[in-house]
């Protein structure tokens, strides 16, 4: 999807993150800055240890940064402490992990329900939710399968309805399919791509693997503290390294 005047639904201007004080500072985010339009499917990639999922946690709200701004729907954070920003959690931004993060006692439609529950649905209204956002990801017939009674990819199905469900605008996933087969990692991203196209939500997809990235929208590489390009072709040129 092309990059359009529409006004973008995640906004990161000139955010910095360290840690440590003194000589044992490290400046791990040293200035980001990125946009990603409604609808769009971003790959961020870069060396291990460059703060990707540094980054990622301050998009979501579970950590603060030390400068800098975001503006995400109508959230706008950055440097304010998790405690502040439990609304953009809630209904801001949906996570999806590259272990699933299941109930394992819950089957597929309690483990969507009871994270709904946990943003403060009402019970009734949480239910139609989860089934509605199991239907949208292709299990309607596994609602009542508990994890190991599912396939690896069906789980992370399971962890995306849970992401969708209550509409947030944001999906951030942090290596999706690092614990599935290649197949199931293709249909994972083709899922992304569908949900991107007809329901307009935004992902931001950490992953180390090129062709995985290939098929995003857009690139970001993620070097030395700072988005060192925005497109697959720039940034295989910037560090033909990454994901290695």
């Amino acid at each position: 999807m092309s990059t359009s005047a529409r006004r973008a639904v995640l906004h990161v201007s000139d955010l910095h993150k360290g840690f440590g004080s003194g000589r044992r500072r490290l400046e791990v985010l040293k200035g980001i800055d990125l946009e990603i339009e409604p609808g769009e499917l971003v790959a961020l990639m870069g060396p291990s240890g460059c703060g990707k999922s540094t980054l990622l946690n301050i998009i979501g709200g579970l950590l603060n940064a030390d400068s800098g701004s975001i503006s995400l729907d109508q959230f706008n954070y950055g440097t304010k402490s998790p405690s502040r920003v439990v609304d953009v959690r809630r209904r801001g931004v949906g996570w999806i992990f590259q272990d699933f993060h299941l109930i394992d006692r819950l089957n597929a439609l309690d483990n969507v329900v009871f994270a709904l529950e946990l943003s403060g649905v009402p019970s009734e209204q949480a239910e139609q939710q989860a089934r509605d956002a199991l239907e949208r990801v292709g299990l309607a017939d596994r609602m009542e399968f508990i994890p190991d009674q599912l396939s690896g990819g069906q789980r992370q199905r399971v962890a995306i309805a849970r992401a969708i469900a209550g509409s947030r605008p944001l999906l951030l996933a942090d290596e999706p399919t690092g614990n599935l087969d290649v197949k199931s990692g293709q249909e994972i991203i083709d899922l992304f791509k569908q949900l991107c196209e007809e329901d307009g939500i935004s992902v931001l997809m950490v992953t180390h693997d090129p062709t995985l990235a290939s098929m995003a929208d857009r690139m970001l590489l993620l070097r030395d503290g700072v988005t060192a390009a925005s497109d697959i072709r720039s940034a295989w040129g910037e560090y033909s390294g990454v994901g290695e």
